[in-house]
């Protein structure tokens, strides 16, 4: 099968983004290390522009469209991070945008996409159809659709962050990064085997929206029953988006689950001793390194920490109920 993304359209954004997304830092801490008996190097997107890894693809993709698409707008459906990053992406575009996202969205990412002059159209997470609100809306509208991850140029640019990582350490021989639509996962699995064929990537979803997990099981794409219910609201698909699900199926070496309080647990740990204030969704891959959810004893681990957008209410709640494991203070 030909793959949507080659490693040169991840080395193309690279230079696209230039000056565009900050090179966000990693991190790597002696508590963490002998936490988990390895070296873990943290690649710390909450500290990207909008505080997500989503900049990378959202502005990829915009900035690809012909001049005249971009000045009739934009328009894209998230949960938030999404959002924030196409209403930047749009201001640096000098694009109109219009951005939908769900009625329930953490108040900060909704905040964060007024502030940059985006348009705002909710729906109901639960029994909304927003893929198909988009459709009529760019009809109707005459915008281009900047999808969240079934693009090749969001997929591209939301590789960046790896080749940016494995660029300055080429000794990690185990990537872990959060699977939600499968966009950055995809990304990351294709410029990561370019640049180290025998490293092993493994994506992390939560345990109830692990519908990527499930395909792979399948040996197709399938969808949950009912939209999930998790911490990771970024992370709550019903079924792959089908460009990521064609690297995915055949890149990732594999897929682990992490519970919700697992989740709470690492967002608390990073805020302890990354002094990272981190989102649920982008905790799992953290998560699933405290929790043990793979073998990584000796060796060099990257993880992506992929975003940081969290109000501060729901960040105190989650992280608060969670109080040790292991006699490991998870808060100060």
């Amino acid at each position: 099968m030909t793959l949507p993304i080659t490693p040169a359209d991840v080395r193309t954004a690279a230079r696209a983004l230039d000056g565009i997304a900050v090179r966000t830092p990693h991190l790597c801490i002696a508590a963490l290390n002998d936490a988990t008996a390895a070296t873990v190097i943290v690649k710390a997107e909450n500290f990207q522009r909008t505080g997500s890894f989503k900049l990378r693809g959202a502005y990829h993709h915009a900035a690809s469209l012909p001049a005249d698409a971009r000045e009739r707008g934009i328009i894209g459906a998230s949960s938030g991070n999404h959002a924030q990053a196409l209403a930047l992406a749009g201001r640096l575009l000098a694009a109109p945008t219009t951005v939908v996202i769900p009625s329930d969205a953490p108040t900060a990412k909704v905040e964060g996409v007024v502030s940059l002059g985006a348009q705002i159209i909710t729906y109901d997470r639960t029994y909304g159809d927003r893929d198909a609100l988009v459709a009529r809306l760019a009809e109707e509208r005459g915008l281009s659709v900047v999808p969240s991850a079934n693009s090749a140029h969001v997929m591209a640019g939301a590789g960046t962050a790896a080749l940016e990582l494995l660029t300055e350490h080429p000794e990690i021989t185990t990537l872990l990064v959060p699977v939600g639509g499968g966009g950055l996962a995809a990304g990351t699995a294709v410029i990561a085997k370019d640049l180290r064929p025998d490293i092993r990537v493994v994506g992390v979803e939560p345990h109830t929206a692990a519908d990527t997990l499930a395909s792979l099981r399948a040996g197709q794409r399938v969808s949950l029953e009912e939209v999930p219910r998790t911490v990771a609201d970024g992370l709550g698909h019903t079924i792959p988006s089908e460009l990521p699900w064609q690297v995915n199926s055949l890149l990732l070496d594999d897929v682990v689950t992490v519970a919700d309080d697992e989740i709470s647990y690492a967002m608390g740990y990073a805020f302890a001793y990354l002094k990272c204030v981190v989102e649920p969704s982008g905790a799992v891959a953290l998560a699933a390194v405290l929790a043990n959810r793979l073998d990584v004893a000796g060796q060099t681990v990257g993880v992506v920490v992929s975003g940081g957008g969290v109000d501060l209410r729901v960040f105190h709640d989650l992280t608060s109920s969670v109080r040790t494991r292991n006699g490991t203070p998870a808060h100060v």
